[in-house]
């Protein structure tokens, strides 16, 4: 925000660092603050003009609907002299939700789980959401007439707004046929609710309104900044990285795909560029992988990609350490951020008994493995999220 207008602000912050940059702006724009809504994954004390709300996340749930409702009650209570500015971060998506006519809270989550488990990476999901939701999808934008400016702190691979936060204020280039195929792709139609599939088919035919496209002069008025990500996290290790004294060397594609197959193939590509660098060395990555449930234990994406890469850390005469995280804090649905391997972990399990590595991967159950090392990383929640992070040290 290089200049501030003088009108007043309607302040919309939604996402688990949406306390942090409401009182951000606030620092900013002061008394020209004429209303605020946070809506955060727990409940928080704001000081006025600010109103504090709950979500769920990773699941939406009754205080998202709530939420969700207000934003776009506030958004179209703005009037044309006012701005509305909106501060999305990570797990916005889910914490401000208003299901599209025809379409239950449930037959959302329900939709969602089955695309999770299924493996469908953010923009397959999301895809689909928008064309679920009556505020996703550029539809919080469109139905206000102020002005509308939004700051993101971007938790997606590639920083593309219409993706994060599905995308609430910006036009959407995805479309129904789009969303119909996506659940063809991930466990086929007749694995979600009817009306989720009666409202893309629908939309597909013509029955209900795309989401405002590219063009679409409803969001003519509305700009998007994103002011953070997973860059911002990887300069920070980096810089730690160096004060103490590690050479650095930063991975810049990002780290995607199945966890399992993501960690293997990381972690040799990273060995062979490593190879001639001076020791010790830090090497440092991030994005966001993906898991295809078919156990039944438990853990997450970072826990996984750990696991996964365990057994090619045992090789003779390597001392090496593997931390995968997520930088909210939170890894799937555990009170994990990720987990730690080294060259030792196959040794260690191998004498604490436990059952070899694949039968965990198998029952998709790396926090049960972990957990009995002391090798999971407890964060507690961070306040904000950037996406995975992945640091590797070779000594």
């Amino acid at each position: 925000m290089r200049e501030i207008d003088p009108a007043p602000y309607r302040v919309i912050a939604a996402g688990k660092a949406a306390a942090a940059m409401a009182m951000a702006a606030y620092d900013v724009l002061g008394a020209r603050t004429a209303a605020g809504l946070v809506i955060a994954p727990s409940a928080i004390e704001m000081p006025a003009p600010f109103r504090a709300m709950a979500g769920q996340h990773p699941q939406p749930g009754e205080g998202s609907e709530r939420a969700g409702r207000d934003a776009l009650a506030m958004a179209r209570e703005a009037q044309t002299g006012e701005r509305l500015l909106i501060l999305l971060s990570g797990g916005a998506s889910s914490l401000m939700a208003v299901p599209a006519a025809g379409v239950t809270l449930s037959d959302k989550r329900r939709a969602t789980t089955v695309l999770l488990q299924a493996g469908a990476d953010i923009v397959a999901l999301n895809t689909v959401r928008k064309h679920l939701s009556s505020i996703k999808g550029g539809w919080l934008g469109a139905s206000s007439k102020a002005r509308c400016d939004s700051l993101v702190v971007s938790d997606v691979v590639g920083d593309n707004p219409s993706v994060i936060a599905s995308g609430p204020t910006v036009p959407d280039a995805t479309t129904f046929e789009e969303a119909c195929d996506v659940l063809v792709r991930f466990g086929g139609m007749a694995a979600y609710p009817r009306a989720v599939v009666d409202r893309l088919i629908g939309g597909s035919a013509g029955e209900f309104a795309e989401t405002p496209k590219p063009g679409d002069p409803r969001l003519g008025h509305s700009t998007v900044t994103i002011v953070g990500g997973r860059g911002d996290a990887m300069r920070g290790a980096a810089d730690l990285a160096r004060r103490r004294g590690y050479a650095v060397l930063t991975m810049g594609t990002p780290v995607t795909g199945e966890a399992r197959d993501a960690a293997r193939r990381h972690l040799r590509e990273v060995l062979f560029r490593a190879a001639s660098l001076p020791r010790p060395t830090c090497v440092i990555s991030s994005g966001e992988t993906t898991v295809t449930v078919q156990g039944d234990g438990r853990g997450g994406r970072n826990q996984e990609f750990a696991l996964a890469a365990a057994d090619l850390l045992r090789q003779p005469g390597t001392d090496i350490v593997l931390g995968s995280a997520g930088t909210d804090g939170i890894d799937g649905p555990t009170d994990a951020a990720g987990a730690i391997a080294d060259s030792t972990t196959c040794a260690r399990a191998e004498n604490a008994g436990l059952r070899p590595f694949e039968a965990y991967l198998r029952d998709n159950n790396a926090y049960a493995c972990f957990d009995a090392l002391g090798d999971l990383i407890h964060t507690g929640p961070t306040g904000t999220n950037v996406g995975d992070l992945q640091i590797i040290l070779l000594a």
